[in-house]
């Protein structure tokens, strides 16, 4: 984990031996079950080490901070509320960006939502072969999670890694923000004219458009992005619509 190690550093990170020896322990399972399911396409130890482990990593700049919005940093501000963070990761797939996240935040709360029962599976065996406290799995899809009493605008800090266009992410995301809150998405490098796009799904769900963060490391390809949303009002009941039609017919 030489290169996740040298890395982290340009986001501001010092990894403990714990921390690296987590991360090797994380690659090799996922090495092991994508030989069985289709985790993921990306396999080759550096390659897993930047555009997974580090790329989750970046999220970090993005953090909720104390005493409201500001512009986004260039190195993690990890000076925190005494409270816990709740978090939720949108679409985890093989756990990115929650996993990585929860092993720099240890004492976060993070739930990691997943459709696919097979990668949800996966995800249950990492929490258990990593000791992760305070993680939950759902195998469920975004929409219905929305609307659960127990999930719905409840977490501090909601996260997607480019599984939709922003303004479908939106409608998975910002329900489940508390007010006050901040939905994260990990975007590539055409994401100014998707972010204009998405901003009457952000005005209807209660977002506020905060920064388009340049992710500028070497070790990541160019024009990676977070798009940062705080979550001002409430969002209507109506939303996130059923399973299926924000994707279909997006806000």
């Amino acid at each position: 984990m030489d290169l996740l190690r040298e890395a982290a550093k340009g986001l501001g990170l010092t990894l403990s031996a714990r921390h690296l020896a987590a991360f090797e322990l994380y690659y090799h399972e996922l090495e092991t079950w994508n030989q069985r399911f289709n985790l993921t396409a990306i396999t080759g130890y550096e390659e897993v080490q930047r555009k997974h482990f580090l790329d989750s990593l970046s999220c970090i700049l993005a953090l909720p901070q104390r005493g409201g919005a500001g512009p986004i940093p260039d190195t993690a501000p990890l000076q925190l509320d005494a409270r816990p963070l709740w978090c939720l990761d949108v679409g985890s797939g093989a756990g990115f960006p929650g996993i990585p996240l929860k092993l720099l935040l240890p004492d976060a709360k993070m739930t990691l939502v997943e459709a696919t029962g097979k990668k949800a599976g996966f995800l249950r065996h990492m929490v258990e072969a990593l000791n992760l406290e305070n993680v939950e799995v759902l195998n469920a899809r975004a929409e219905d999670v929305g609307h659960l009493p127990e999930h719905r605008e409840q977490y501090d800090w909601v996260l997607a890694r480019a599984v939709s266009n922003l303004s479908v992410l939106a409608e998975y995301c910002l329900p489940l923000c508390r007010v006050g809150g901040r939905m994260v998405a990990e975007k590539g490098s055409d994401v100014a004219e998707e972010a204009a796009q998405a901003q009457r799904a952000f005005d209807i769900l209660g977002g506020a458009l905060v920064e388009i963060k340049p992710v500028t490391l070497p070790e990541l390809r160019a024009g990676n992005h977070l798009v940062v949303v705080d979550k001002v009002r409430k969002t209507p009941a109506d939303y996130p619509r059923r399973a299926g039609l924000p994707a279909k017919k997006p806000l």
